[in-house]
């Protein structure tokens, strides 16, 4: 494991009071009474991924919740708050390791920092919310041990203090809108998809049948739920093909902007199986689809709303995929799919990553028009020239 220094507790810039933090909590995850522990969970650097300045000034804003937490743990239901570090995994999504190192604790009338290794399940047994502010997103691993240990989690992958002000956002709101859109997916059965790159259209076509949607509103009540925050999306996985007789409908063609290039992938049967550009970013996507066809898998159409209230891009997909449309490759299998670790070749390339179609994250990218399409017959154009309609 990773030394104790990479977890820093000097504040740099402001962050949430008590009072708004404890705001937060109670609004988000609905505490009782009583509580088990509160525990946070920070990623750290090192062979397989280098340190920069916003994660480590994210370890600090976990280290900063924590001893604001801390030295009001008599107002809080909480019996105790964690901070664990575990060294990276690599990459977005993939398993978490079994044993993390335990860098502060409290309960009430105490807190001390320590060094103790502890196995995730010993951790994950005792606690009822988790907070991970982490470099690589948690989320998939995290949404699988909630049903097994039934704790309620909040991921913050990439958050970054440019994201504070959306912790103080009224999710009751963001959720009623949030829900609109549930249902539309919930009702839905295919989404025809025009994207203009270049002024090129490019349509594409995402089969949504035998498939629930999710509501991620920023209200994370329920035993064994984990969502992002800040939040703000409905969410579903394209049917992948898996009924036997029953091939997946989603195809057609999909730009992605990559710095200044626009790959453009073929689909079909819920794969990107094909990489039809030429250039740099695109030479590197086909070698990955080859190398590991998982990745092309289409795991996620998004709804963000966050933009409705005036939320701007920051630069990290946490925010930025809760602004607009967004559709994610890889790992789905922690939203219902079937796709998950062992669909991969290597342990190490398990992704789950999503393509945030609004203008600060893909500028040279337009949504013309997103349709969905109804088992009833009939048809909904919900956003149109990058804007709701719906």
């Amino acid at each position: 494991m990773t030394n104790l220094k990479h977890v820093m507790f000097r504040s740099l810039k402001r962050n949430l009071d008590f009072e708004q933090l404890r705001t937060l909590l109670s609004s988000v995850f609905a505490l009782k009474e009583k509580e088990g522990a509160l525990t946070f969970l920070v990623d750290l650097p090192g062979t397989k991924l280098k340190d920069n300045a916003e994660w480590a000034d994210r370890r600090r804003i976990a280290a900063e919740w924590y001893t604001t937490l801390a030295k009001h743990l008599d107002k809080l239901p909480f019996d105790g708050i964690m901070l664990y570090s575990y060294d990276n995994v690599g990459t977005n999504n993939n398993d978490l390791p079994s044993e993390m190192v335990l860098a502060a604790h409290a309960t009430h009338g105490s807190s001390w920092m320590t060094g103790e290794i502890v196995s995730l399940e010993g951790i994950l047994e005792i606690t009822s919310v988790v907070l991970a502010p982490t470099e690589l997103s948690a989320t998939a691993p995290l949404k699988n041990l909630a049903r097994k240990f039934h704790f309620r989690g909040a991921t913050l992958p990439g958050f970054s203090r440019r994201m504070i002000p959306a912790l103080t956002m009224d999710y009751e709101k963001v959720n009623e809108r949030v829900m609109q859109f549930k249902l539309r997916l919930d009702r839905a059965n295919a989404a025809d998809i025009i994207l203009l790159a270049d002024g090129v259209e490019y349509r594409c076509a995402l089969d949504l049948r035998h498939r629930t949607s999710h509501a991620s509103g920023g209200l994370i009540r329920d035993l064994g739920t984990v969502a992002n925050l800040p939040s703000g999306e409905a969410y579903i996985v394209p049917y992948e093909g898996e009924n036997p007789g029953d091939k997946s409908n989603t195809s057609g063609v999909l730009p992605v902007q990559f710095d200044d290039e626009i790959v453009v992938y073929r689909l079909d049967n819920n794969r990107a199986v094909e990489v039809l550009t030429k250039g740099k970013q695109s030479e590197r996507e086909r070698a990955t689809l080859r190398e590991e066809p998982a990745y092309g898998n289409i795991a996620e159409l998004g709804v963000g709303v966050l933009g409705e209230w005036g939320v701007t891009a920051v630069g990290s997909i946490l925010l930025d995929e809760k602004l607009g449309l967004h559709i994610a490759f890889g790992r789905s299998e922690h939203f219902g799919g079937i796709t998950g670790p062992t669909s991969f070749r290597n342990p190490a390339n398990v992704v789950h990553i999503d393509r945030v179609y609004v203008p600060t994250s893909q500028p040279k990218i337009e949504v013309a028009e997103v349709l969905l399409k109804y088992e009833d017959g009939s048809a909904e154009v919900i956003m149109k020239h990058g804007k709701y309609v719906a």
